[in-house]
């Protein structure tokens, strides 16, 4: 597995910080489902514990984890850590203990204490992530996926996937093959009620959206593939954006 060093660190730092208070480490998104790319992924980590985690066992963490993020891919480590009676039954929004990733570094590096102290409380990505680790998810360490997760519900899922996508056209500008992509698959569950990576959803996007599309997520998917910068024009990106808005809203 790419960065299995990484991963090996991580796993160990999260078993001795957590100790008896571990249930379990989870990878989910692009490297548990086969379509990581080191210049456009990051590693995402679940991590489940059977009750509270003190101030000093987070801070422990956090210090591990910057120094180990540092040598994972450009954009970084994301870990949630999330206790386990809200993943069975499945809660949402979905309380979390602690969340890691690159974008708040600053934060960290400026107020550590602060960041400790505040960085809780509820995440609807969380819903997304544990559909994805129901059907893709690795089990690192400790129970099976299937004994710590409860099924999403479908109207949790749509909730969760509609806030990651309904800035579109606005983040288009910013993100274009993230989003294009994460607008396929958002449409795919809709559509079909199937859960794909992004580039499975670009790939359902070529096959089953009108023509006047193809170039648009063609070019998206061969981006994320290669690394290359997208080179499309913006105002294709945000038409493109807002039809598959408007598709949404209608499957919604």
């Amino acid at each position: 597995m790419l960065y299995s060093d990484v991963i090996e660190s991580f796993v160990s730092a999260t078993k001795d910080v957590m100790s008896e208070e571990l249930t379990g480490i989870y990878l989910h998104g692009s490297l548990a489902m086969g379509c990581f790319n080191p210049e456009k992924s990051d590693i995402d980590l679940i991590v489940i514990v059977e009750k509270d985690i003190s101030d000093i066992q987070k801070m422990t963490f956090l210090n591990q984890i910057v120094a180990l993020n540092s040598k994972a891919p450009e954009k970084g480590l994301e870990i949630s850590i999330v206790k386990r009676k809200y993943c069975r039954p499945f809660i949402y929004p979905t309380p979390f203990e602690l969340h890691f990733s690159p974008m708040h570094l600053q934060w960290f590096y400026e107020d550590p204490e602060s960041y400790v102290a505040h960085m809780k409380g509820e995440d609807k990505d969380l819903a997304a992530h544990f559909m994805i680790i129901r059907q893709y998810g690795i089990t690192l360490y400790g129970e099976e996926i299937e004994n710590v997760f409860a099924e999403v519900p479908r109207e949790a899922y749509i909730d969760s996937i509609w806030e990651d996508v309904k800035g579109a056209e606005e983040d288009i500008k910013a993100e274009p093959v993230y989003v294009i992509l994460n607008l396929c698959r958002a449409l795919a569950y809709l559509q079909n009620g199937i859960c794909l990576s992004k580039l499975e959803g670009g790939k359902w996007g070529l096959s089953h959206l009108h023509d006047e599309f193809y170039p648009v997520i063609a070019e998206a998917m061969g981006c994320y593939q290669t690394g290359r910068e997208m080179n499309m024009e913006e105002g294709q990106l945000w038409a493109f954006a807002e039809r598959m808005l408007a598709s949404i809203k209608k499957y919604m």
